[in-house]
């Protein structure tokens, strides 16, 4: 992943995008710049999901509490 908006140096970014959308598995994106290198790169609609919340999404993986989750309350029963 590199400095896509220029064109010189775009190449690989957008091979990897490619590479990711043709793949036969669940492909999330996460994260909002590596987002628009998906967008294009032309393959938003073959990524599964795509999330602009990068950081919120590697502390979910990570296990730590959201805090914008953590403030609603939980559903009993």
């Amino acid at each position: 992943m590199g400095v896509f908006e220029m064109d010189a140096y775009s190449r690989g970014t957008f091979a990897i995008a490619h590479a990711v959308a043709n793949s036969y598995a669940l492909t999330i994106v996460g994260g909002g710049e590596t987002a628009l290198a998906v967008h294009r790169a032309g393959e938003s609609e073959n990524i599964s999901f795509i999330s602009t919340g990068g950081g919120a999404a590697l502390q979910l993986l990570e296990g730590k509490e959201l805090p914008g989750l953590s403030v609603l309350p939980e559903k009993e029963g």
